[in-house]
């Protein structure tokens, strides 16, 4: 069950999806879920996640549940997180990013 705050999705970088991809398959058993040309999420990992192949997104990605998105943003602030980009929609849901005080960059979503 997902909880609020919890780590719940990883992506890493990759250039080339078909190779890592493919090498992930064969080295782990890994399946995968095209997302468009740019997009595959991973299963049968332990931990749900995806690489991307967007250069404009930090990489690594942790990426935190959050069962009311708005009330998470509003945590992330208070705590002294800062947005570095707002709230928006993907296929599946919606999810922001945000800075934590050491300058990692995270992000929280929440399903559509």
């Amino acid at each position: 069950m997902r909880e609020d705050g919890k780590i719940d999705y990883v992506e890493f970088p990759a250039k080339d999806l078909p190779a890592v991809k493919a090498f992930y398959a064969a080295a782990f058993g890994w399946r995968f879920v095209d997302y468009g040309p740019d997009y595959a999420a991973f299963e049968d990992a332990a931990l749900d996640g995806g690489f991307s192949a967007r250069p404009d997104e930090p990489r690594p990605l942790v990426i935190l549940y959050a069962h009311d998105l708005e009330a998470m943003e509003v945590k992330v602030k208070a705590a002294g997180g800062v947005v570095v980009r707002e709230i928006f929609s993907f296929p599946g849901g919606r999810r922001f990013h945000f800075r934590d005080p050491a300058g990692n960059v995270l992000a929280a979503w929440t399903a559509a």
